[in-house]
């Protein structure tokens, strides 16, 4: 499948595993694309992110996942459905960082000395490459570019999704901004 994605789309890959392995997290999941895509210069999903005004908000966006980590994953709507269940993961969080330390529910596996395997991908992550294909597939586009994995990562429900969102960043904005409707264009 990968010789189907362009050089940008590979680059947000091979950079998302960069993120994991920084993490020290088991696996690559869809906030390490997210935050690869964040990386990237001159690529169409960054001119869509530009466009969006992410580009500048790029922090918020990290301190935006980096909570979610420490919520061991969870979405705000997963906290606020279990909060309609009388769960209040605030504070299951901070009796087990009381306990464990700050971040202990974030999965990420720092203290791992031993753990050097390649990062495999979660099934999230995989969700997300498959979806872009499809949209690519979709959209007749030959190749699938960095800009089908941030198409991709608007729909799928999740973190990622729902920090996109929060900044304004969804799947109508971008295919606007991408590909016509009163915005700019992506070359």
């Amino acid at each position: 499948m990968f010789e189907r994605f362009t050089k940008d789309a590979r680059a947000v890959v091979m950079g998302a595993v960069e993120h994991a392995e920084r993490a020290g997290a088991g696996s690559v999941d869809t906030e390490h694309l997210l935050l690869a895509l964040l990386d990237r210069e001159g690529s169409r999903a960054s001119f869509a992110l530009a466009a969006l005004g992410l580009a500048e908000r790029g922090g918020a966006v990290r301190e935006a996942l980096a909570e979610a980590r420490r919520r061991a994953g969870l979405s705000q709507a997963d906290a606020e459905a279990l909060a309609g269940l009388g769960i209040d993961v605030s504070e299951i969080v901070a009796r087990v960082e009381e306990v464990h330390g700050v971040g202990a529910m974030s999965a990420d596996r720092k203290d791992k000395g031993w753990w050097s395997a390649r990062r495999s991908f979660g099934r999230g992550a995989k969700e997300i490459l498959e979806k872009a294909l499809r949209i690519a597939v979709a959209r007749r586009d030959r190749h699938i570019g960095d800009e089908h994995i941030l198409l991709a990562l608007t729909i799928r429900p999740g973190v990622a999704g729902e920090v996109l969102a929060d900044h304004g960043v969804t799947y109508e904005s971008v295919v606007r901004v991408l590909y016509g409707g009163g915005e700019a264009k992506a070359g």
